[in-house]
């Protein structure tokens, strides 16, 4: 802990896309007195929007987080650099005696979330993980009265979110639907990965046996597919099953022409909980009929991981959304990736064109039909969908394959 007089040094890790709105959110809504921004990471810092004020304020810059800790320390390394540097990033920061906020997901394999946990816990250390949702207080008041069995065990638990992108989402860097670097490093970037990564792991959060843990997943069927010429895939569906025996039916795409906002529901023996747009609110109906209302886990800022974060520094207060809750996600990703074939493109016959968008003709709907009845893509039309391999989870150690193999 720091003295609670004293400012919390920080050094902010990627400044480029979301990394610059955690720049924005201290510039503008941390009080100068809390924080000392010690210096910023980014190879190409001086191409981004946030140089000049930068430069402005003299803000030590580097091109590599070990060229920041050669110089200097920090109590905080907020970290929202691309995926397959969150994991290295976390360690050197952890070895360095920072604590870390290092933004979703928490890695791309689950050996090296594992090496994480590990040396976290060798450390003593402190990581929290940037699910904004499981900082707020919607999502975190339903998942008490969840554990204190208020609506009986969840049966199901199901997901939907459909954001479409255009070619600049791909263009936009050297990583982005990329299953491998240029160097061979596992990238695993998809929906399920990235945008919707928040929605993955909010189902199994929620279903954790404890307010600091997530839902052990057991096994994994999918299938995917993309309307751009990526390395991975723009749509993915997928059925889990967890250890409790809950099924979560996970959808999650990019080739969509309109948009759909996330929206979930947990059918319980005793009740079901649902949360849309249509509501704007977390609404549980008991089989009595009575309800109880929730709020919006969007209705909190969506900074309050940065909040809680800088404050922990002085008051040593809690990991929320530790690397431990944080895993489920990746071990569900990788298993996802294990279970396809291939990422299947989309029929030509449905491929349609809105300026820079490409998108399936009826995908949303297909999918919405999905989310309804229950079942996946495959189920509901036969033909050029494809089911991918079912691949349990209970043991499994390391990716690609589950186990480690022998050299």
């Amino acid at each position: 802990m720091t003295k609670k007089n004293k400012p919390v040094s920080i050094v902010a890790v990627a400044c480029g896309g979301y990394g610059y709105w955690y720049l924005r959110t201290l510039f503008d809504e941390v009080a100068p007195g809390k924080y000392r921004l010690a210096g910023v990471v980014d190879p190409s810092i001086r191409q981004l929007p946030i140089f000049p004020e930068l430069e402005q304020g003299k803000i030590p810059i580097y091109e590599h987080l070990e060229d920041f800790y050669r110089e200097q320390s920090a109590d905080l390394a907020v970290i929202s650099s691309p995926i397959h540097h969150h994991v290295p990033q976390t360690l050197l920061a952890l070895r360095n005696h920072s604590r870390v906020l290092c933004d979703k997901p928490l890695g791309v394999t689950i050996q090296e979330v594992h090496e994480l946990i590990r040396e976290r816990a060798r450390l003593n250390g402190w990581v929290s993980i940037g699910y904004q949702w499981t900082f707020s207080r919607a999502i975190r008041s339903l998942k008490k009265d969840i554990l204190q069995g208020r609506f009986g065990k969840p049966l199901r638990f199901k997901s939907l979110a459909l954001w479409p992108r255009d070619q600049g989402y791909y263009l936009r860097n050297n990583w982005a639907g990329r299953i491998r670097s240029e160097g061979g490093q596992w990238i695993l970037d998809s929906p399920a990965n990235n945008a919707m990564a928040h929605d993955l792991h909010n189902m199994l959060y929620l279903l954790g046996p404890s307010m600091d843990t997530s839902a052990t997943p057991a096994s994994v069927i999918a299938e995917a597919y993309k309307v751009y010429p990526i390395g991975n895939f723009d749509t993915v569906n997928a059925r889990i099953s967890t250890t409790e025996g809950t099924e979560l039916l996970f959808y999650a795409s990019h080739a969509t022409e309109k948009p759909v906002n996330p929206m979930f529901r947990i059918d319980c023996e005793d009740a079901y909980i649902t949360f849309s747009d249509k509501t704007k609110n977390i609404i549980a109906v008991r089989k009595k009929g009575k309800e109880k209302h929730y709020g919006s886990p969007n209705h909190d800022h969506q900074f309050k991981k940065l909040f809680h974060a800088i404050k922990a520094v002085h008051t040593n207060g809690p990991m929320i959304c530790s690397p431990e809750a944080a895993a489920a996600q990746t071990l569900c990703v990788n298993g996802i990736q294990d279970s396809l074939r291939d990422s299947i493109p989309f029929p030509s016959r449905l491929i349609r064109r809105n300026e820079l968008k490409l998108y399936i003709n009826g995908l949303g709907g297909m999918f919405q039909q999905c989310y309804h009845k229950n079942v996946l893509l495959h189920e509901l039309v036969p033909g050029w969908t494809v089911a991918g391999k079912n691949i349990s989870l209970k043991e499994y150690i390391f990716f690609p394959g589950g186990k480690e193999k022998k050299k």
